[in-house]
């Protein structure tokens, strides 16, 4: 296996790093060094890498270059537990449109195939499986 050498003019040092360009989001991305060689992306050296510097209003997104996964914020982790929770204390039947009929205040607001959106007058939108049409 070769090693990839750093892009910019006169430097020979291995690459270990890989920048990219969003141009219409007006960003840079500056990873670990890709898998292989892309024609729109630059492969920079450690030193390279660190002096980079971009056009004025341009945002710079710079990953870990160490190769090992950043650890998740423990916030993260919180609040992708919660919502693991809602869901298994949600009930087991899904709701359907009949659960509604006795409250005036719900009413249809879209409907496609088996599935019917209902709003009640609080504003709140709720989906619903409609078991009397096929899927």
């Amino acid at each position: 296996m070769t090693t990839r050498r750093c892009t910019r003019s006169g430097c020979g040092r291995s690459a270990v790093a890989t920048l990219t360009f969003a141009y219409a989001d007006q960003q840079v991305v500056l990873g670990p060094l890709s898998a292989r060689s892309e024609p729109a992306a630059y492969d920079l050296c450690l030193e390279h890498s660190q002096r980079l510097s971009v056009p004025r209003g341009w945002d710079v997104i710079r990953l870990p270059l160490t190769g090992e996964p950043e650890q998740p914020d423990v916030d993260d982790l919180m609040a992708l537990a919660d919502a693991v929770r809602r869901v298994g204390l949600a009930e087991d039947e899904p709701v359907g449109p009949g659960d509604f009929a006795d409250r005036a205040d719900v009413r249809e607001v879209a409907h496609k195939g088996h599935l019917t959106m209902l709003k009640d007058s609080g504003g709140r939108t709720t989906p619903v499986r409609d078991t009397r049409r096929p899927f």
